[in-house]
């Protein structure tokens, strides 16, 4: 039916940008979680009345953040060209697109987990801290397991900007759908191409939110 529909269209050519556009966003989501959480727990403790205030070192995690999340998508993979390939050893693939596609989203999910872990009661705090409760145990038993789904809502979040990411990387040849896209549908003037590769995207999209959503609703016990 599809060949039918959109005789262009290279089905195994399309179903390899589809895993190219899931193996993207799901690596590189996993990267973002870790860098992410490590930037809002420092935002967080390093802040005034923290556990670590300092307010040096957080004026500079602060600005790094802030210049990363301010710096477009798009300039910023151009940026990361030669970082890019000396890390992986190419600046085109999917593999290429993952360093730019961590760094472009960790900044906007450590503010989010600054946020969420802004929003646990201090009295519970106040309360590990009294009991003798080491910085560690306060952020992996008292922090974090407090502000879960706040978190997890927070990724789903920044999973479907990583989705519109990937979209974006795949124009100067990351893979994906979006490189199909652009390569398939808008240089060949294929508009049922790109038709069919949004259509995805927004399944792609979907699925994450629901799944995001439904992990949410589970850990929220209010």
């Amino acid at each position: 039916m599809l060949i039918e529909l959109f005789p262009n269209v290279v089905i195994s050519e399309l179903w390899q940008a589809t895993l190219e556009t899931f193996y993207m966003t799901i690596i590189a989501l996993i990267g973002t979680f870790i860098l992410g959480i490590l930037l809002g727990l420092l935002l967080y403790l390093t802040s005034r009345g923290g556990i670590w205030e300092n307010k040096v070192l957080n004026l500079i995690i602060a600005s790094t953040v802030n210049i990363f999340r301010a710096i477009p998508f798009i300039i910023l993979i151009l940026l990361l060209f030669p970082f890019t390939d000396f890390l992986i050893g190419t600046i085109r693939g999917s593999n290429a697109a993952l360093p730019a596609l961590i760094i472009g989203s960790a900044p906007f999910y450590g503010r989010l987990v600054e946020i969420a872990l802004r929003e646990v009661d201090k009295g519970v705090i106040e309360a590990a801290k009294a009991m003798g409760a080491k910085t560690s145990t306060i952020v992996l038993r008292v922090l974090i397991p407090e502000s879960m789904p706040a978190l997890v809502s927070g990724i789903t979040v920044t999973a479907i900007a990583l989705i519109g990411y990937t979209a974006v990387a795949g124009v100067i040849g990351a893979g994906g759908l979006g490189d199909f896209a652009y390569y398939y549908g808008f240089q060949r003037r294929a508009s049922d191409v790109v038709f069919v590769c949004t259509v995805l995207i927004v399944i792609i999209v979907f699925i994450f939110q629901f799944i995001g959503d439904t992990i949410t609703n589970k850990l929220d016990k209010r």
